[in-house]
């Protein structure tokens, strides 16, 4: 890519791309998503009108240099749906309207004759007067016959610049609810949009992963238990209850057996499915899941719904102010004061724009929040659980030994667990594979169907011989697996230090697998942080023995822990607590927390761990940094208090206005001003960072 470095300073370059034509929204998007994947840059924005870019960056200006000039918009496979669903052109077009509208109201103003811009008020006015006839005619006095109203009278009176103005801002006003609802909807669902790089494809027989962009229509694919469904499609064999919630917002799973239809980035909860693919579009999908948050309350807080049924209470209240002034003072101007100065305005539109502003700067800190009510939900949260294994301690464990135990070779072992543990990506199942594939250790399929035991291990059959891998309760209680005869010293020998992962072959220990599983360095300042911030009860919940969850516990600084719990014990005491009238935040990363997740008042999932704990939660965060639990936890306190200051401001400098025009201090016209100029400053204040 040819391109002129604009300006720089300290970790941060501005460029133009050089190119033919202008940059398209595509090639835009591309060029961001290209950018945003790469570890050395931090932030980049791309703008495609002017064709320019900023990227601040970590590391060498030569690298930024040599990423820009080997980039070509056709070599960057961009994830299926991204561009689709991109707002790019959204926000384009309503920053074009919203300039338009005010050039059009100005050069009215100025070149319009008197007679011509009265009739054109006049015009304008019908459509406000016909929304408040319509809105008494249904028996409600809302905020449409407070609007309908206050232009009515102004234009009665002649007074056609009042109408005017209260008529420009209401316009404004919707222009901009209508582009941050339609920008949140799209962001939103573009979240929640899969991004699946590969899959499970059945040929000859035999499962293969394969890229997911290699699938066509026709191609039958394995979804196991615990993982999103990529396509939509028809089931070929197999049994599986499935959670359908991402697309249709109900959390009951429904079952799916042969000949049913299963849409894409739905979650196998329970069971296996075969799919013959129908659609590979990433389209369908988002469409679904905008056409199920436009339908449902999902993006609105507590706080929201209750500025708009406030803005609607107090419209009666005006009006009988109105009414009651006019019949003491018999003093049209005093009267109408009140009718000019209204708190919906303000209310309805303050409130959404702070709560999305919110969203939208949890994003830049690797946060994806599904809805506004999440925000409220953690601000409000006074306990917090987490899962040990992915969360408290790092992301990325690692494979530091395999202990043979049948006389095979420690590679051989590593490659069949790897083999196992691949159908079912987990933290500890990934570390297995990871070092099975940094070996160069070939796992083809060799065994037959794969079982999963929730919280416990995987099942299979290799060459007609049962295989288990997982807890030593599962390997050695369920299976009943013994250990090889002169080989017990060698088992109560296992270095303590790690975690431990057990391979059974025909009923025989064949393995242990050492997993070095440390906490993370920020967890203790992690837990300490949130306690300033408002969480009185941290606690930790782990399947791992009592040994590993005391001595972790003991260095994070938790309240409670509890050791060795299977699913159900985690959700369970998430209600328990909830029913005791505690806000809960449950953090996971596996499959067995997806239940507590659910249960909890907000369920946060690592971007890293299992698919259903990501579609089940409410909120992602990255796997890098626990602090980003912080950042929430600060976020959305600063989300309350910024939401508690634009209400005292909206009611206190309304209340003024209402004050001085009954006293004859401020005309009508002074007060519409002054309550719609206060009205857009605090909806563009409201969409600042709430973070410094």
């Amino acid at each position: 890519m040819k391109f002129q470095i604009l300006h720089e300073n300290k970790k941060r370059i501005r460029i133009h791309v050089i190119q033919k034509s202008g940059m398209t929204y595509a090639q835009a998007d591309t060029l961001l998503y290209y950018l945003h994947s790469q570890k050395n840059i931090t932030f980049s924005k791309v703008y495609d009108r002017t064709g320019d870019a900023v990227i601040q960056y970590a590391g060498s200006r030569s690298d930024v240099i040599s990423l820009l000039r080997t980039f070509h918009y056709e070599d960057v496979e961009v994830p299926t749906g991204l561009i689709e669903s991109s707002s790019r052109e959204l926000n384009n077009s309503y920053q074009e309207k919203l300039m338009m509208r005010v050039a059009f109201r100005y050069l009215r103003k100025c070149f319009l004759p008197q007679p011509l811009r009265m009739a054109f008020i006049g015009y304008k006015a019908v459509r406000y007067i016909w929304e408040g006839i319509k809105c008494l005619g249904k028996g409600k006095i809302e905020v449409p016959v407070l609007d309908a109203t206050a232009i009515g009278v102004s234009v009665l009176r002649g007074d056609f610049d009042t109408a005017d103005s209260i008529m420009f801002m209401l316009g404004i006003g919707e222009l901009l609810e209508d582009w941050t609802h339609k920008k949140s909807v799209a962001d939103l669902a573009q979240t929640m949009s899969l991004n699946i790089s590969k899959v499970w494809l059945l040929s000859d027989g035999q499962q293969v992963l394969v890229p997911s962009n290699e699938i066509r229509e026709g191609d039958q694919v394995v979804v196991h238990m615990g993982n999103v469904i990529p396509f939509d499609g028809v089931v070929i064999s197999g049994n599986a209850t499935v959670n359908q919630a991402s697309l249709t917002g109900e959390p009951i799973p429904v079952e799916k057996m042969e000949e049913a239809s299963v849409y894409a980035g739905t979650v196998i909860e329970e069971g296996e499915l075969t799919i013959e693919v129908k659609s590979v579009g990433g389209n369908s999908r988002y469409e679904k899941i905008v056409t199920m948050i436009e339908e449902s309350e999902k993006l609105k807080s507590g706080a929201e719904s209750k500025a708009s049924h406030l803005a609607d209470k107090l419209v009666p209240y005006s009006l009988g102010a109105t009414a009651l002034t006019y019949l003491l003072t018999r003093n049209v101007t005093k009267a109408l004061s009140i009718l000019m100065v209204d708190y919906s305005c303000a209310l309805k539109l303050a409130m959404p724009i702070s709560v999305l502003s919110a969203i939208r700067e949890a994003s830049m800190f690797d946060v994806t929040v599904k809805g506004g009510k999440y925000l409220e939900a953690v601000a409000d949260a006074d306990t917090i659980i987490f899962d040990k294994t992915g969360t408290l301690t790092k992301a990325t464990p690692t494979v530091v030994d395999v202990i043979s135990f049948n006389g095979m070779e420690s590679d051989e072992l590593l490659r069949i667990a790897a083999c196992l543990e691949e159908h079912f990506p987990h933290s500890i199942a990934n570390a297995v594979v990871d070092s099975a594939e940094k070996k160069n250790l070939l796992h083809d399929e060799m065994h037959t169907k794969v079982d999963y035991i929730v919280a416990h291990g995987i099942a299979s059959t290799i060459s007609g011989e049962r295989v288990v891998i997982g807890s030593y309760h599962f390997v050695f209680e369920d299976e009943n697996c013994v250990v090889p005869e002169g080989k017990q010293e060698i088992l109560d020998q296992l270095p303590p230090e790690y975690s431990h992962l057990y391979l059974g072959i025909k009923g025989e220990l064949a393995a242990a697998i050492c997993i070095e599983d440390p906490i993370r360095e920020e967890a203790t300042a992690v837990v300490n942080s949130l306690r300033k911030c408002g969480i009185s009860k941290v606690v930790m919940m782990t399947g791992d023995s009592e040994r590993t969850a005391k001595a972790v516990a003991a260095k994070v600084g938790v309240d409670e822990y509890y050791s060795e719990v299977l699913p159900e014990d985690k959700a369970k005491y998430v209600t328990d607590e909830i029913q005791q009238g505690r806000k809960v935040i449950m953090i996971g990363d596996g499959i067995n927390d997806s239940p507590a997740l659910s249960a909890a008042s907000v369920g946060i999932a690592i971007s890293d761990g299992a698919e259903i704990a990501r579609e089940i939660a409410d909120i992602t965060i990255g796997a890098d940094d626990l602090y980003n639990v912080v950042t929430l936890k600060v976020l959305s306190n600063c989300l309350m208090e910024r939401i508690r200051k634009n209400y005292r401001t909206i009611i206190g400098f309304n209340s003024m206005l209402i004050v001085l025009g009954v006293l004859g201090i401020i005309p009508p016209t002074t007060s519409a001003l002054l309550h719609n100029t206060s009205t857009l400053y605090i909806g563009v204040k409201s969409m600042e960072n709430l973070l410094e």
